[in-house]
């Protein structure tokens, strides 16, 4: 595996004998801050999201608590988290940043302003679109927006699936945006049979087109993550543990690099792709794919993991050492420290937000 680090001692990124704990490259920090950016990061093994973000010569792993948190997307000072059988929605409220502790710190603070109740869907993925917020609904095997009257309203399904059942045939997982439409997704299996994708996982995923509905690229090892960028179709091959970039002409994918653990979770920030890497463990779900028969159990890594690009070098990387183990999403803002609010009633019961009263009678 080709690697190349700058400044790679491992820092440690948490209290020695916390189950959180982490260690990281210690030009991870100074690439956080020179480009301006953190991240959010999903665990819904763990039961957090995380705020990855500079603090002096460490990364700050700042937890927040949420019952399953999977996809996150975020959008012009907002992001939606699905969280068990809601999709909670928070914004950036400047405002509220100084209140937070300690003073001067954070550049912005992002405050909960709704919550809608799908019901249990398994919300994987979600994107913003000209329409709204997209999400994959993997138990009913579709594409669904939200509206205020019902848990959901089914959009799209691959052409196998043939009813709207809670069954998780295929186990539709990634989703890619083109143009503010639903383009890419990445599903397990090609059947229409409750949970069918289980007996073909190693090797039957598919990488579709949305607006024809047909397969790009067949017989792949558990895709998650397409994505639209730069002028190229990107997708982690998560059984295989790799990056790879998807040929529309052909079908056929270019490794541009392999790590080591499960690729899930992909965002890119300029010539970086920040990935997603889970250990996943022994089980009936993981059992049988390339990674785990090639790559010992203490050798798979859970961490976020900078990549570049074009080279496929490694730049940086984030590795948890205990009680996270698996990453499901990874999302890129567009600020140096935030705040996620969540719970904290003192600034949530003293921050308002109210449009202009100018033509108030």
């Amino acid at each position: 595996m080709d690697q190349t680090f700058s400044g790679t001692e491992p820092s440690s990124a948490a209290i020695a004998d916390s189950p959180l704990r982490s260690i990281h490259t210690s030009n991870f920090p100074d690439l956080l801050r020179q480009l301006g950016i953190s991240l959010l990061v999903s665990t819904y093994q763990a039961g957090k999201l995380i705020v990855l973000r500079a603090e002096g010569d460490r990364i700050n792993t700042h937890f927040r608590a949420f019952p399953k948190p999977m996809g996150i997307a975020h959008r012009h000072g907002r992001f939606a988290l699905g969280s068990g059988n809601k999709v909670l929605e928070f914004c950036n409220v400047p405002a509220a940043a100084p209140k937070v502790e300690p003073p001067g710190t954070h550049d912005a603070c992002y405050l909960l302003r709704s919550a809608h109740v799908t019901g249990d869907i398994d919300i994987h993925e979600m994107a913003w679109g000209l329409e709204g917020l997209w999400l994959v609904n993997t138990r009913f095997s579709c594409l669904c927006t939200l509206d205020n009257e019902n848990n959901f309203v089914p959009r799209w399904q691959p052409n196998f699936v043939k009813t709207l059942t809670p069954e998780d045939c295929c186990h539709l997982n990634g989703l890619g945006m083109k143009d503010g439409r639903p383009q890419y997704v990445t599903a397990l299996g090609t059947t229409h049979e409750p949970n069918g994708w289980r007996s073909m996982k190693s090797t039957g995923g598919v990488l579709m087109d949305v607006r024809s509905n047909t397969a790009i690229a067949s017989n792949l090892s558990m895709p998650h993550s397409p994505r639209w960028y730069g002028d190229r179709l990107w997708v982690l091959e998560s059984g295989k543990g790799s990056l790879a970039q998807a040929s529309l002409r052909s079908g056929q994918l270019d490794t541009v690099t392999q790590l080591p653990g499960f690729t899930r979770g992909l965002d890119f920030w300029g010539s970086l792709a920040f990935i997603g890497l889970s250990q996943v463990r022994e089980s009936v779900v993981f059992s049988g794919i390339p990674l785990t028969e090639h790559i010992q159990d203490q050798e798979r890594i859970c961490g976020v993991w900078v990549v570049h690009i074009e080279t496929g070098h490694t730049i940086a990387f984030l590795k948890f050492e205990d009680a996270v183990q698996e990453i499901f999403s990874v999302q890129v803002v567009p600020h140096r420290f935030p705040e996620v609010a969540n719970e904290n009633e003192a600034i949530l019961n003293t921050t308002y937000v109210i449009p202009d009263l100018q033509n108030l009678e």
